[in-house]
């Protein structure tokens, strides 16, 4: 079988088969007034097409002698109307129309998977609208695409050992002699070449590398002129870089309270709510001269500053009364910021975390960065606390990671 593009029309040709003798189709076009070639192909006596003075795109074949040559036996399957080929839906027996474009060659695979498997009746099952394949039609499917569902068409096979991994997973539980079909079909899927899509991070490249200089050179500028910033513009502008780098977060609350002892209220500097509702606190603290880590020694070890003690101990105390405000604060702050957030979010206290940007690292020794990794692991589960030496290193080596991908 082959389709061949004769003047205007697309001619299905069929030679011969080795199952059949080489007039079965001229007996069923006889008998029945119809024909159908591999559960695929349907056409009516009326759809034939004379082959005389056409023998040019007649094949020979060494498997018969010569005296023997079967006469080939053609039919219309398409007619061109405009840009595109037009194949009629009862020639493919499918509920819409299927359309080629002009400049597209077809061949045989384009209709049939495996062996009697339509590949359009599959495709007809999913959709409720005419098929147009190439060109510029409004939804058509780019020839490139089509050819790629062709290739990735599942096989006979394939659908025999799905089926029998489905059946296995249910069955396994009452036959202790069940084969493992599901590890059959994973290893055939392992084996399978995956389909390859857009490289994303080609795509967005250029932007996240300019994205995180930017942060990077504001960030460094800050640091240059810091005593320029009263404090509350500092928290707003380091709060604004942070959004950036930890994009979970939607939305970000300054000064949100909380109730304490069931009666006073505490103040947070500034409140974190993720895409799931789900709230954290933050504590943004402006770079100071001291060091974060005692030059001194206590029992031979450098102890946090009374700077960074003090704010871990105010963070712990606000995820302590958070957590037992419960239900009660949930639906407090959904009702205060109501306005604030998306549709139909609800605010949720579930084990928040802390986080405390301040201080620098840069004036440290190796002796007190070995004391200070210590302090920040030892509150890890609990609390993050990043200096702002940590925020330029993170910078640095995702500008570096995206330049070397």
């Amino acid at each position: 079988m082959e389709l061949i593009k004769l003047e205007d029309k697309i001619i299905f040709v069929y030679y011969f088969s080795e199952y059949f003798p080489n007039d079965w189709v001229s007996k069923s076009i006889e008998e029945n007034g119809e024909i159908s070639f591999k559960n695929t192909f349907h056409f009516l006596k009326s759809d034939m097409f004379n082959l005389e003075g056409k023998e040019d795109i007649i094949n020979d074949y060494e498997y018969f002698e010569e005296e023997e040559i079967p006469t080939p036996k053609a039919f219309i399957l398409a007619s061109l109307e405009r840009d595109y080929y037009k194949i009629d839906k009862r020639k493919l027996q499918t509920k819409n129309t299927v359309y080629f474009y002009k400049e597209i060659e077809l061949f045989i695979d384009y209709f049939i998977a495996e062996t009697k498997i339509s590949i359009f009746r599959q495709i007809n099952n999913l959709i409720n609208e005419d098929i147009y394949i190439g060109g510029d039609a409004e939804n058509n499917i780019p020839i490139e695409d089509f050819d790629q569902l062709i290739q990735d068409f599942p096989t006979t096979y394939e659908k025999k050992i799905y089926a029998e991994a489905r059946i296995s997973s249910t069955i396994k539980n009452y036959f202790e002699t069940t084969k493992d079909a599901e590890t059959t079909f994973q290893n055939y899927l392992n084996k399978k070449p995956s389909k390859i899509g857009k490289k994303l991070n080609k795509l967005f490249q250029e932007y996240e590398l300019l994205k995180y200089s930017t942060i990077l050179e504001k960030l460094e500028g800050m640091l240059k002129s810091e005593n320029s910033y009263n404090e509350i513009q500092w928290q707003k502008e380091i709060l604004e870089i942070i959004l950036l780098l930890y994009p979970k977060y939607i939305k970000a609350f300054q000064s949100s309270y909380i109730k304490a002892n069931g009666k006073n209220f505490k103040f947070l500097d500034f409140m974190l709510v993720d895409f799931n509702g789900n709230i954290d606190v933050i504590e943004i603290k402006k770079p100071f001269t001291n060091k974060i880590m005692t030059n001194t020694l206590y029992r031979k070890n450098h102890i946090p500053r009374r700077e960074l003690s003090g704010s871990v101990m105010q963070l712990e105390k606000y995820i302590y009364h958070l957590n037992r405000w419960g239900e009660k604060g949930e639906k407090f702050l959904t009702d205060k910021y109501l306005s604030d957030l998306p549709k139909e979010m609800e605010i949720k206290i579930t084990n928040p975390k802390g986080f405390i940007i301040m201080g620098r690292e840069n004036n440290l020794t190796i002796e007190q960065k070995d004391d200070f990794e210590i302090v920040k692991r030892k509150y890890k589960n609990v609390i993050d606390i990043i200096t702002y030496d940590d925020l330029i290193e993170r910078l640095r080596f995702t500008i570096q990671q995206i330049k070397e991908k």
